[in-house]
């Protein structure tokens, strides 16, 4: 009952709906405290005092504590001044009331600021269920099934989409869960959360295929959540005979209150624990392609930085970027807090750690491929997107912008970003035939 109850998904109209007509009713409830001009008066001044304050409480979490970690859509102002102007409303109505008043008052404030956190969250998108909202994973335990050291029948020669066909009996979707037991960080000490990891149909059956691999990281802040890739990947192998990348969405924050910016800093190693746990991990346990351009490393804003990064400066190991609605470098929203608290006061080392350098110093790269996606509705972040798109293509990456049109900072932009960005890659991954070559004129 528990799980089922975290399960719920939370950002669907019919559920923010629900919460705002109930929180609506109680509203009216305390307005009719009492009939007369002067109660409506001091009711009417209640509202008012309430939505300052809640106006100022946002302007203090975005301005001086930097709380969202990024671009604030309009509805946090709106529901968070909404909302403490119906908590003041209640407060008033605990004066001169009887108890069952000042009970549905008590309740009122907590129903309030539950319907403005719902509405808040449903803007973004990012965070579809209640437990994810509340950081608790509900994903079920899975064990990867390693590669086969002595497998029984050779792959054919040739890409995988030239000669796969889905065996008999192959199950319709893939699976998502947890890694059983976590990725090992005996090498970094990083205190990741466990990874979460995506298996497509095809590597579900007997004698599976090796397939390609991306690592991705979502935002900041935020947890190692795979469902968004996992529905894009589902969808994909649904039309191409059960193939799909498998997925290892891992975590690059430890807490979503904390950015370590991943490089290995006071805040944790955690290039150490990509570079020397997770991809060691994954070599050893997933049925993976081995080659660079079948590894693809992938994020979301804070983890869209990190991806470039990665990829820029570990082109052996990862052959292809996806950056979705990256930031351009460590600590872009706050450069003081990632020069102090990350770099250490040291400005040179901050600037080789930002992916355009990373790129001019390790270039020219002799086959890396880098997509960078960005929504048409997300200014505050794509001048960066752009420089680090320059900067791939001027140190010799493959280099793809793709433009998600309507899309905001939001999961508009990571879910059209996962499915256009993954399908400018799927040839590369050999999972498709490349798209012909435009005749000549």
């Amino acid at each position: 009952m528990w799980d089922a109850l975290l399960e719920m998904r939370i950002v669907d109209p019919a559920f923010v709906t629900t919460w705002l007509v109930v929180s609506g009713v109680l509203v009216l409830y305390l307005l009719a405290k009492q009939w007369s001009i002067r109660w409506f008066l001091v009711a009417f001044i209640a509202l008012f005092v309430g939505a300052l304050i809640g106006g100022a409480v946002v302007w203090v979490a975005v301005n001086v504590l930097d709380s969202f970690g990024g671009p604030v859509q309009d509805a946090v102002w709106l529901w968070t001044a909404g909302a403490f102007a119906a908590i003041m409303l209640a407060i008033f109505n605990l004066w001169g009331s009887r108890w069952w008043r000042k009970l549905i008052a008590v309740l009122s404030i907590g129903v309030f600021a539950a319907t403005a956190a719902f509405g808040i969250n449903a803007a973004y998108g990012i965070n579809r269920t209640l437990g994810a909202l509340l950081h608790v994973s509900t994903a079920d335990p899975i064990r990867p099934t390693p590669p086969p050291t002595d497998p029984a029948t050779p792959a054919p020669e040739g890409p995988l989409y030239a000669w796969w066909q889905a065996p008999e009996g192959m199950p319709e979707h893939g699976v998502l869960g947890e890694v059983e037991g976590g990725v090992p960080n005996e090498a970094s000490g990083f205190p990741a959360r466990p990874a979460q990891l995506y298996l497509p149909p095809a590597a579900l059956v007997e004698n599976a295929p090796r397939l390609p691999l991306v690592i991705f990281m979502m935002g900041q802040p935020g947890d190692p959540d795979g469902s968004f890739i996992a529905d894009t990947f589902e969808a994909y192998q649904a039309e191409h005979a059960g193939l799909a990348p498998i997925a290892l969405v891992i975590d690059q924050l430890s807490d979503p209150t904390i950015d370590p910016m991943c490089v290995d800093s006071p805040r944790g190693a955690v290039e150490t624990y990509v570079m020397q746990d997770v991809v060691p991990w994954a070599r050893a346990n997933l049925n993976v392609q081995a080659e660079p351009r079948f590894w693809t490393v992938g994020g979301y804003s804070n983890g869209g930085q990190c991806a470039t990064s990665f990829g820029a400066r570990h082109p052996d190991v990862f052959g292809n970027i996806l950056s979705v609605s990256g930031e351009e470098f460590p600590g872009a929203d706050d450069e003081s807090d990632a020069l102090v608290g990350v770099f250490g006061g040291n400005q040179a080392a901050y600037d080789a750690a930002k992916p355009a350098n990373i790129m001019a110093a390790h270039g020219p790269y002799a086959d890396s491929w880098a997509v960078f996606t960005i929504g048409s509705e997300d200014p505050r972040y794509a001048a960066g997107v752009e420089r680090n798109a320059a900067a791939a293509e001027q140190a010799g990456m493959h280099t793809t912008v793709i433009t998600i049109e309507g899309a905001g900072h939001v999961a508009d932009a990571l879910i059209g970003g996962l499915r256009d960005g993954f399908a400018a890659l799927a040839p590369r991954l050999e999972l498709e035939a490349p798209p012909e070559a435009a005749p000549a004129e």
